[in-house]
């Protein structure tokens, strides 16, 4: 069975498409990856770009886009939409309806980090790292729990405050 995921955040230019692109690239025939926002930039962020072809991940058909492409009538179902805003910082984490699972793995915006190319790049990786260490183990989850909405929602929450060793280092 493929699941559709969607990664949400309010700009679709840094953190849900570099979700996006890594649930692509790991995710096999079991995930259909996609990102949007609820206030959508039109880009994508340069570094975030980067960030991808730096771990050999393709940046193909990745494009800022708004969630209503996701919503409404003619949209195909989503099975699971994960918000990756930072509302922590207070930074408004857009809201999506419909009868899908969802879950919150906030972090921190690294298109929001001032300083130069190399503090940037900086906050790009780490975010990534955090990313991909979420994902490892969503990948893991079992048949089992995917069949169990209450363990499925258990387990999707703990793994957004999952961090990466890397992460805290870079």
């Amino acid at each position: 069975m493929t699941h559709r995921v969607l990664f949400v955040c309010t700009g679709n230019s840094a953190r849900s498409v570099l979700a996006e692109a890594t649930l692509r690239a790991w995710g096999g025939a079991r995930f259909e990856a996609f990102s949007a926002g609820s206030q959508p930039t039109g880009r994508i962020n340069p570094y975030a770009l980067d960030t991808l072809a730096e771990a050999g991940m393709s940046t193909a058909g990745l494009r800022s886009k708004s969630w209503d492409e996701f919503s409404g009538n003619g949209a195909q179902p989503i099975d699971l939409v994960v918000t990756v805003c930072d509302s922590a910082a207070s930074e408004p984490c857009p809201v999506f309806f419909g009868d899908f699972m969802r879950t919150h793995w906030g972090l921190p915006d690294p298109a929001a980090v001032e300083g130069g190319d190399a503090e940037k790049r900086a906050a790009f990786a780490r975010a990534h790292a955090i990313i991909k260490a979420r994902l490892m183990a969503f990948l893991t989850l079992s048949p089992e729990t995917w069949a169990d909405r209450e363990a499925l929602k258990l387990a999707l929450d703990r793994i957004g405050f999952i961090q990466s060793e890397d992460a805290t280092h870079v």
